[in-house]
């Protein structure tokens, strides 16, 4: 059985259709590229399944169990987490704080805990905290733990949200453009992080991104959207030499 499988997407916004019976389907372990030209439709197959829209028709199916109509936070409850192509940190909190709350979904104290400050709500705040500076010294950011998250550079934002999305325990990760804004040496480092968090933590991975180098680099398998429907699929030799590809990003039939 699939890990994750879609049949028959379709999205529309005024008449106009973003996803247009998308069908896709994703592995344990499998580490899986979304591209296409801008518009094409690749965000917003990410908000379907994570829940920030709802689609029109179609079905999403994960571990067996169906997404439509849940709400985000059920849906990262269920194992799927994911960052965003603009970052969408807790800006004015500090970086701990940013992995701490990702945490906070598995508390165990309660709300009466919460309130009179029982033995057990330090406890579980203590645990809490030392998890998040575990996932920060993953991404070599335990030094700043007490800056504000904004005062960080573009790059440690970045690397930040994606602390903060393995933070919630996923079985899944998927990542909206991770390599956007980051220079050459930085997104060679993503690279070698993606693949390390895939192996390591034995996540599935399913990443939009414009860096070919990045996607050719690490997927195994490559879907290709253009006017919200799939054009192509394969390994990543496959796509490079697809014609249809080519026109799709080129704007003009390949020769």
């Amino acid at each position: 059985m699939s890990l994750m499988e879609i049949k028959n997407l379709y999205k529309s916004f005024g008449g106009l259709s973003a996803v247009l019976n998308f069908n896709f389907n994703m592995e344990e372990n499998d580490l899986v590229g979304l591209i296409g030209p801008n518009g094409a439709g690749k965000t917003t197959v990410f908000n379907l399944i994570t829940g920030v829209y709802k689609p029109d028709q179609g079905s999403i199916t994960f571990a067996g169990q169906n997404l439509v109509g849940l709400p985000p936070y059920n849906i990262c409850k269920k194992g799927i987490a994911r960052t965003f192509q603009n970052i969408r940190l807790f800006r004015d909190l500090t970086v701990l704080d940013n992995v701490r709350i990702a945490i906070h979904k598995d508390v165990n104290y309660g709300f009466l805990g919460a309130i009179f400050r029982t033995p057990g709500f330090f406890r579980g705040e203590a645990e809490i905290e030392d998890k998040a500076l575990e996932y920060l010294k993953i991404f070599k950011l335990e030094n700043k733990k007490d800056e504000i998250a904004s005062n960080l550079p573009y790059g440690e934002q970045r690397r930040l949200e994606i602390a903060r999305a393995l933070a919630t325990s996923p079985t899944m990760l998927i990542l909206d453009e991770p390599a956007a804004g980051m220079n050459p040496q930085e997104t060679r480092e993503l690279m070698k992080l993606i693949q390390w968090l895939r192996q390591d933590f034995k996540l599935s991975i399913l990443l939009i991104e414009h860096d070919m180098s990045l996607v050719m680099g690490v997927c195994e398998r490559i879907f290709v959207l253009d006017y919200g429907q799939v054009i192509a699929e394969g390994m990543p030799e496959e796509i490079r030499n697809n014609k249809q590809v080519i026109e799709a990003y080129l704007g003009e039939e390949a020769n």
